[in-house]
């Protein structure tokens, strides 16, 4: 029996059978929803619309006859490139258009809302419609919306097309925008760490001292080989939160909004046996119009958490909706309305929330610390100076700085942006962007000034940590400020990089690989711990592991710096140093290019190439990294010039000889004298 035509089976009389057949032959770039009440204008848009060269499907002129009402309308939004709604009360008050809408959604078309008349919409409509465009037509000749419809319509599905190039895209004035994948550069001053994203420190020996630098991350997800396989491994108690999306009207707040995704994240990471995909595997997506059940393969988890954040003055409107990735089906969705004081709260309710949502039992206690509430506008300019810190660059570390001064004049007492300021500083001392010594002494006099305000202030600990091995190397010290973390926050989502890189430098190899294999299991796409692990299981002499974790960092990331000389080393040590050749040629930074030469033309027999590739590196590299001339030279066997570099290399405090203690090309060191005194000066020795 045929399924009762829904809501919208009053609408447009269909054409003959015939033309419905020519029409499902033809690319749909448009679904329309309405309601049938608005028939009238459905038929205006359609003509609009048809008349640009956008193929329209509109639901009764297109159900060929005989066909399920509904299947026919579900297959016809998964067809199309955009969906247009036309937005009325009657459109709002209709659980059909709801479920179209709702359908567009999660299968990431874009949905252009063409309101006409004021609504007020209910909270599922909105949820839905929050990251769409909207033209108002309300009040005004329809006639007249018609363009700036058809524009909007054309401009979603370029855009569109960039992740879906087999539905020919429409013509229009200029084509689709181009698909690059854009690499955030990396610093060119050697510094291991990068504080506010991660206290990290070169471990693993040559190919991980230039793989620690800071500046790294995965220009686009990697695609799922076996979806199948991926879905059936994913625990059902895994959820990945999206970054919410800036629905402003001046589109300013996109700071606000990654601030509060990152908020639930640490919010939701405390909660026992649940699986929370860190940030940076989240933050990938950003933008990005993948359907849900891809995304859920590619982070390896079973729900997603997606929402908005609309700023007006000092009130906050947050939706939130938690989609279970398997079916695309929605079990839960709320909007609130607050003050921007309440934001803190908002974030509690919408973690418990969701918690709940997946029959996560919540710890017996509150789980979220007792905190001071921040100034509101304070909080607002640290999520901001964090948006521009993360870039790790000159000048956007500066702006930062400016923004934490802000944030601490309107609110001094507010320990965060004390501890943030501290960070920044030391970032820019790393890398040499102000002088080095200028920049620590400010440093550690905001952190502490942050602790004075707050002892418990997890961020400011953590970077204490980072300056204990960087440039201290006091490992009691970074174990206290480790410690100091876990009794505050033992669930801390910093906690376990820095246990990893303490335990690394003191050759605890099998402890730090072990934890950074956790990392990447919680945060798949993050290509830093990839990195990481692929070094460290270099130095652990598990080459083909390392191999095939360079291997995978680099389908991941084709120009993160220093990809292709890690996968180069192992192969060395694998016996195939042609092949290591050839693969240091594909290296797109050219520092670590020149790093690698020296040694791979060694391990040829091509010592007159070894020779000129050497002097070049010291002639470049000289006063920028003298550690990594002591490995080219010490894997050579020159063994007293490779102690003459290293000796220089901890004059300057280079971050780089942490690794000394684990390095496999000091390995034709390990039995002189010299290096045990080295391991003693830098309290290495067992």
């Amino acid at each position: 029996m045929a399924e009762e035509a829904p809501d919208s089976d009053q609408r447009r009389p269909p054409r003959d059978i015939a033309d419905a057949s020519q029409a499902a032959a033809s690319p749909i770039h448009v679904f329309v929803s309405y309601a049938s009440q608005d028939a009238a204008i459905a038929d205006v848009v359609v003509t609009a619309l048809e008349r640009r060269g956008l193929k329209c499907w509109i639901a009764p002129r297109d159900v060929t006859p005989g066909d399920f009402y509904a299947g026919a309308i579900v297959h016809a939004i998964d067809a199309a490139k955009a969906t247009v709604l036309i937005l009325s009360k009657n459109a709002a008050d209709s659980p059909h258009v709801i479920r179209e809408v709702e359908r567009a959604a999660s299968r990431r078309r874009p949905v252009i809302s063409l309101r006409i008349d004021q609504v007020d919409l209910p909270a599922d409509l909105e949820y839905f419609l929050n990251t769409s465009q909207w033209l108002e037509a309300s009040g005004s000749d329809i006639a007249r919306s018609m363009p700036r419809l058809a524009n909007a319509v054309c401009l979603a599905i370029e855009k569109s097309a960039i992740h879906d190039t087999a539905i020919e895209a429409p013509a229009t004035e200029g084509g689709p925008a181009p698909t690059s994948s854009p690499t955030i550069g990396r610093s060119r001053h050697r510094a291991a760490l990068a504080v506010g994203i991660l206290v990290v420190v070169a471990v693993a020996g040559f190919a991980a001292y230039r793989l620690w630098l800071p500046g790294h991350r995965a220009a686009a997800p990697p695609v799922a080989t076996d979806s199948a396989a991926a879905a059936s491994a994913i625990a059902e108690k895994s959820v990945a939160v999206l970054p919410f999306v800036d629905m402003s009207e001046k589109k300013d707040q996109g700071y606000f909004a990654d601030g509060m995704t990152e908020e639930l994240i640490n919010h939701l990471a405390e909660v026992p046996d649940l699986k929370v995909i860190a940030r940076t595997s989240s933050f990938q997506f950003k933008g990005m119009t993948d359907d849900v059940r891809t995304i859920a393969v590619k982070l390896a988890v079973a729900h997603l958490l997606e929402g908005s954040v609309r700023k007006s003055g000092k009130v906050l409107r947050i939706t939130a909706q938690l989609i279970r990735a398997k079916d695309g089906s929605h079990l839960w969705s709320k909007s609130y309305e607050r003050r921007l004081d309440d934001v803190f709260k908002v974030q509690d309710e919408i973690a418990a929330s969701v918690t709940q949502a997946l029959q996560v039992a919540m710890r017996g206690e509150e789980a979220t610390p007792i905190r001071k509430q921040p100034n509101s506008e304070a909080y607002s300019l640290v999520l901001e100076g964090n948006f521009y810190k993360a870039r790790m660059n000159a000048a956007d570390m500066e702006r930062a700085i400016g923004l934490y001064l802000r944030a601490i004049k309107m609110d001094p007492d507010y320990a965060l942006p004390w501890a943030r300021l501290g960070s920044a500083h030391f970032n820019q001392a790393m890398n040499a962007w102000i002088p080095r010594n200028q920049g620590i002494e400010k440093a550690r006099r905001e952190l502490q000034q942050a602790l004075k305000i707050d002892p418990n202030l997890v961020w400011a600990h953590y970077t204490l940590c980072g300056m204990a091995m960087a440039i201290d190397w006091d490992w009691d010290e970074a174990e206290a400020q480790i410690e100091q973390v876990r009794q505050i926050d033992s669930n801390s989502y910093l906690l376990p990089s820095a246990t990893a890189d303490l335990a690394s430098i003191r050759g605890q190899l099998d402890r730090a690989i072990t934890i950074y294999q956790g990392l990447v299991s919680r945060d798949p796409l993050d290509a830093n711990s990839l990195a990481s692990l692929a070094s460290l299981q270099f130095v652990a002499k598990r080459f083909d592991e390392s191999r095939a974790n360079s291997e995978r960092l680099i389908e991941l990331s084709p120009n993160y710096a220093g990809a292709q000389t890690q996968l180069a080393v192992a192969l060395i040590y694998l016996g195939r140093p042609d092949q290591a050749l050839l693969t240091a040629e594909k290296e797109t930074d050219e520092n670590s290019r020149l790093d690698i030469l020296p040694i791979i033309y060694w391990a040829l027999g091509r010592h007159g190439d070894s020779d000129v590739a050497l002097a070049k590196l010291e002639a470049t590299q000289a006063d920028d990294c003298a550690y990594c001339i002591a490995q080219a030279l010490a894997y050579r066997g020159e063994v007293a010039s490779a102690f003459t570099w290293l000796e220089r290399a901890f004059g300057h405090r280079e971050a780089g000889i942490t690794s000394l203690k684990t390095d496999l090309l000091l390995a034709n060191l390990v039995g002189d004298p010299r290096y045990r005194a080295l391991l003693v000066r830098m309290r290495l020795a067992p």
